[in-house]
């Protein structure tokens, strides 16, 4: 079995923090300008249009943060097992999303490509170094 270092628990513990961190803009504070403009670079105007979208992304990164932080508890008090398997399968998930947030960057039209790069980078970043310490 694979064990789950600290620096690799440290790092999963960071990406579930990124989350409930992206919670919390997307689905509670999204209307605020300096959250839709300047996170998210969107206009004012279509706020309306994607508020359902970011309450829902919200939660999501809410629940995929909730089920990381319960792998760590897992991990940490007996159940490794299946402590491991929620860890890796949410940072595999978030990993994962991350390819797909920089794919769906490169393809966005009407903004400069790179807008989204910090996102990518938050989303992928600390679950590739969880991978990449828990296997050395």
């Amino acid at each position: 079995m694979v064990a789950v270092n600290v620096v690799a628990q440290v790092f999963a513990g960071l990406a579930a923090f990124v989350h409930v961190l992206v919670f919390v803009w997307e689905a509670l504070l999204f209307r605020r300008p300096s959250v839709h403009r300047g996170i998210f670079r969107v206009p004012g105007e279509d706020v309306p249009a994607v508020l359902l979208w970011s309450f829902g992304v919200g939660f999501y990164n809410l629940f995929l943060a909730s089920g990381t932080v319960l792998g760590l508890v897992l991990l940490n008090t007996g159940d490794e097992a299946v402590g491991r398997a929620l860890v890796f399968y949410t940072c595999g998930f978030m990993a994962l999303s991350g390819v797909v947030l920089f794919a769906a960057d490169r393809m966005a039209l009407g903004r400069p490509r790179g807008a989204g790069l910090s996102g990518v980078a938050g989303q992928l970043g600390p679950p590739l170094v969880v991978f990449a310490t828990a296997f050395l």
